[in-house]
């Protein structure tokens, strides 16, 4: 999911399998499950490696190395009272953080260094601020058997305490938003949308409850969202749990991949979630706002001897990208038909839904591939993908010169002969053809 929050439990089946359970999507083991998690080759020495432009930065989302993006320093945000601050954004600034503008929300684009918060989540952990994120209520008798009928995907047969990976179609059958649910209890369950996606995601579904026994609201702002992803994660919630500050309803080693448990903090109510956007083990919580700075506090000094690092978008954009996860706005749209993007078998077209009639893409569609290139040259966002006699046959919707494996990555829409061929590709980065090589997604695996 682009903001989802980000996203990844053993032989799902048919009906209860998501987007980091699919054997074509994703690694289908459990995480929670797996072995040691994966550390790949060391990145280039220095702060930020260099950008194609000569100057140093990661690629961000949008392209831009991460240094030049329009991040402003504290004093200035606290002045913009039409941006949207998040709950922890006092702690942001105490923190030194430089913030940047998302979805109408100052959020945290990095603490200290690029790397050091990308490796941090690698090898240790990241404490990320994902309280931008849309949360919206769907309870009622009919809960299930709606969300059937409003999302690509069947919710009413996964079990109670499961999250699964769904998308939200235009009757076109274009992406209006990919989104994760979790099933709390028989008739409720809880939707989570992109931060960009709020008002759009929050409008289909409430227009598509006409009929059903359902109420469906928006909670968004009454929700933070913390998530730590990184293999120290569940020793650092351990140490609160131990402390009998964190109390969930079951052991956290019980607590599987794309599973949710209810609990408390402090003995206020908190939703413990086994899910994460960054291709490592982690877990996301979501309690009252007001709760959130104590929470970050508590994970923060319980971390710090782990290596625990707080953690902000632009580090997320990398590792989401190394683990080959899509982000709206780049890799999905509403120009964007789900088989294109890899997730075809998100799409249960056994049932009927919104978007069924146009889900299926022209057979002539570009396909997402991802791309591996020579030299350390990053692929930006709309950069031409090329044949080697200078023929375009597509785009790149993500880059980065990857910090865990040390070589430029991206993916792209390529047109589907390309892929069937293999012809030699390179990507246009200002006029140079930089040799590409179309592999498989992900980039990097744990493990």
């Amino acid at each position: 999911m682009s903001d989802a929050s980000s996203n990844l439990p053993a032989a799902p089946g048919p009906d209860d399998a998501d987007l980091r359970d699919d054997a074509d999507l994703r690694d289908d083991a459990d995480l929670h499950d797996d072995a040691d998690l994966r550390d790949g080759p060391a990145a280039a020495t220095g702060d930020l490696p260099l950008a194609d432009d000569g100057t140093e930065g990661v690629a961000t989302a949008d392209g831009a190395p991460l240094d030049l993006v329009d991040a402003v320093d504290a004093e200035a945000v606290a002045d913009e009272q039409e941006e949207r601050l998040s709950p922890l954004h006092d702690v942001h600034v105490a923190a030194g953080a430089s913030f940047t503008d998302f979805a109408g929300w100052q959020m945290p684009v990095r603490y200290s260094s690029d790397l050091a918060e990308h490796h941090a989540v690698r090898t240790a952990a990241g404490l990320f601020d994902l309280s931008h994120m849309a949360e919206i209520a769907v309870v009622g008798p009919d809960a299930g058997a709606f969300l059937d009928a409003a999302l690509a995907g069947t919710l009413s047969t996964i079990a109670v305490g499961r999250a699964k990976y769904a998308l939200l179609l235009s009757p076109e059958g274009g992406i209006v938003d990919d989104l994760v649910v979790y099933r709390l209890d028989e008739h409720d369950y809880l939707v989570v949308a992109n931060a960009s996606n709020r008002d759009a995601a929050f409008g289909a579904l409430a227009s598509r409850a006409h009929g059903f026994d359902v109420t469906v609201d928006d909670e968004s702002d009454d929700t933070a969202l913390i998530a730590i992803q990184g293999p120290e994660a569940e020793g650092v919630l351990d140490e609160l749990v131990t402390a009998d500050r964190l109390q969930p309803d079951a052991p956290l080693s019980t607590l599987r991949y794309y599973r949710v448990l209810q609990g408390t903090f402090d003995d206020a109510p908190v939703l413990i979630a086994r899910t994460g956007y960054t291709g490592e083990d982690g877990f996301e919580l979501y309690l009252a706002p007001e709760l959130a700075p104590e929470l970050w506090g508590a994970l923060a000094e319980a971390g710090g001897p782990r290596g625990l690092v707080p953690a902000g978008l632009a580090s997320r954009d990398t590792l989401r990208l190394e683990a080959g996860m899509p982000l709206y706005g780049h890799e999905l749209g509403l120009d964007v038909r789900p088989a294109q993007a890899g997730l075809g078998r998100v799409v249960d077209t056994s049932k009927e839904f919104v978007g069924k009639a146009g889900v299926e893409p022209a057979p002539a569609a570009r396909v997402l591939v991802g791309l591996t290139l020579e030299g350390r040259r990053a692929a930006r966002a709309g950069y031409a993908v090329v044949t080697d006699d200078g023929t375009v046959v597509g785009e790149v919707t993500s880059g980065a010169l990857s910090p865990t494996l040390g070589h430029p990555v991206a993916m792209a829409f390529v047109d589907p002969d390309v892929v069937d061929r293999g012809p030699a590709l390179a990507v246009d980065v200002r006029g140079t053809a930089i040799p590409a090589a179309v592999v498989s997604l992900p980039f990097y695996k744990r493990g």
